[in-house]
């Protein structure tokens, strides 16, 4: 009975799709341009109705075997079809953790001290690098801005040093435009070079929320690689290592195709006052948004003539959209 309505969807599906094919084959032979476009669009909501068709006829299939029921299929995507990489960090890696026992970040890690990070930007700002400034002090607890004041920034890391800052970002830009983040961590590095694209500042966002003083929650996601695992330690010290969990605020860097995107949000417990419990809970965002590249990661603090570089972006080394370095 079921086998039989089985064969039967089928070949009726098979029916479709060969009518459907001698159709498409059809559609560049007709020289009108509506009746091209008729058919076109008669074509496409076939093969539409015939995938949700197909994607029924597999659900009630699974109901139909039950635990029997073969696994779903796992969709490609160029994340997980991405090319081999021998560097890549494998969770509870005895050489990976005796790294982090002596790197540059332990110190932040074991809660030695808190982290101080001092906020500048390029000489001369516009007004959109000054709001960014603004928005990134509020978003970091132990942040600080100091005008640039055409200080070269060998000055201002030495300046750091000196009043134990840990970590150092300068925001810049061109034309009104913020384009670029570099990130010193102190005192012996490394340096970052990020280009930043798609900000948007708080009062940008539809429906966002006031910000707090709370310690946020840190998100870091798909940082895979050797090098990918450094970026992620190193922005994960510039946040103090024991968040309060009142505030409910949370930070995130997803790493994407080697794309970090930045969010803040706060989740909310929405309360029912019929019933006095918590039945719902959302995330609300906070903001700003912004997404990094990475363009150089340099060892030691910030010097652009002699300072030796771990990882530079080339454009020769994106030969393939699946290859990925973070």
């Amino acid at each position: 009975s079921f086998v039989c309505c089985h064969r039967l969807l089928r070949m009726s599906h098979k029916r479709d799709i060969s009518s459907l094919e001698r159709k498409a084959a059809a559609l560049p032979l007709i020289k009108n341009k509506h009746k091209r476009g008729a058919l076109y669009a008669e074509i496409s909501a076939a093969k539409n109705k015939a995938r949700t068709e197909e994607r029924k006829r597999r659900v009630k299939e699974r109901e139909a075997l039950g635990e029997k029921a073969p696994p779903k299929k796992v969709a490609r995507t160029i994340e997980n079809t991405r090319e081999a990489d021998d560097t890549m960090v494998v969770p509870g890696d005895e050489e990976v953790l005796a790294d982090e026992h002596t790197d540059e970040f332990a110190g932040c890690f074991e809660a030695k001290k808190e982290p101080r990070i001092l906020i500048t930007t390029n000489v001369k700002p516009h007004m959109s690098a000054r709001k960014f400034a603004s928005e990134l002090e509020g978003i970091i607890p132990g942040a600080k801005f100091y005008e640039r004041k055409g200080y070269e920034l060998k000055k201002i890391i030495g300046y750091c040093k000196e009043k134990e800052f840990t970590d150092i970002f300068v925001i810049n830009e061109d034309r009104d435009k913020v384009n670029g983040l570099v990130h010193c961590h102190l005192p012996d590095g490394p340096t970052a070079f990020y280009k930043l694209t798609n900000l948007k500042l708080n009062k940008e966002i539809v429906n966002h929320t006031k910000n707090s003083k709370h310690r946020p929650e840190l998100i870091l996601n798909n940082f895979n690689t050797r090098l990918g695992h450094t970026l992620g330690r190193m922005l994960a010290a510039v946040f103090p290592a024991a968040p309060q969990f009142e505030g409910r605020r949370v930070i995130t860097f997803h790493n994407q195709r080697d794309f970090i995107f930045f969010r803040h949000h706060r989740y909310v417990f929405d309360i029912n006052r019929k019933k006095e419990e918590k039945t719902k809970a959302r995330i609300q965002e906070i903001g700003p948004r912004f997404t990094l590249k990475l363009r150089a990661l340099q060892h030691g603090t910030f010097d652009t003539k002699t300072g030796e570089y771990e990882w530079v972006h080339k454009t020769s080394m994106d030969t393939s959209r699946r290859r990925f370095f973070l």
